[in-house]
């Protein structure tokens, strides 16, 4: 494997083992295609190192039936790599149809609940690795307090690592992770009128 070579080394005393081996805060923003698509990625890379999966989906439809929910319950149930857990927090509804229909408090609920389910698996270790795909959603419109959230994930215990998706990320969230990446949009087939296809986007 090609080895990346660190732009600078701190001076806090860790070995390179032990930095290499730091649990990373990773978010996925920006208005591009690919933001949860790449955290599933991470999801196979950690299943694979038969890491525990914990996928807390904080925005897109309950009934929603993603690609990749399927396929990372067969390989969690495998019994070959990790175990995959997933969990929904909405119901029937996602950032593009907010405030069109429905209750907002109630999803809000839903979200802050979501959240308070994170902590507790954080407290306890439960996973190795979280997705919290779409979790910038509910940080940006001021469901849960993102102060608090880069709080809990600053001072998780273990080697949990954490990955969040979703556009607008906030500017304290972007400071604490280790990893930020921006998807931009150059070109989309929206753009010439063409909906979403299977395969494509579930």
């Amino acid at each position: 494997m090609p080895q990346g070579q660190p732009v600078s080394v701190p001076d806090d005393g860790l070995t390179t083992r032990q930095r290499r081996n730091r649990p990373l805060l990773m978010v996925h923003t920006g208005v591009g295609k690919g933001k949860s698509t790449a955290a599933f990625g991470l999801a196979l890379r950690a299943w694979n190192q038969g890491w525990p999966i914990g996928v807390f989906q904080f925005v897109k439809s309950a009934k929603w039936k993603v690609g990749e929910e399927n396929a990372l319950k067969v390989l969690g149930a495998s019994g070959e790599g990790g175990s995959v857990a997933w969990h929904k927090m909405g119901e029937g509804w996602s950032w593009v149809q907010r405030g069109l229909h429905g209750d907002n408090m109630d999803n809000e609920a839903k979200a802050r609940e979501g959240w308070e389910q994170v902590k507790r698996d954080l407290a306890t270790e439960t996973y190795r690795l979280y997705v919290l795909d779409e979790f910038a959603y509910p940080l940006h419109w001021g469901w849960i307090d993102t102060d608090e959230v880069v709080g809990v994930l600053r001072d998780r215990p273990g080697t949990q690592h954490v990955v969040i998706t979703g556009r607008n990320a906030p500017a304290a969230l972007l400071d604490a992770a280790d990893l930020v990446t921006d998807m931009s949009k150059v070109k989309h087939p929206m753009d010439a009128g063409q909906k979403g296809q299977r395969g494509i986007e579930w």
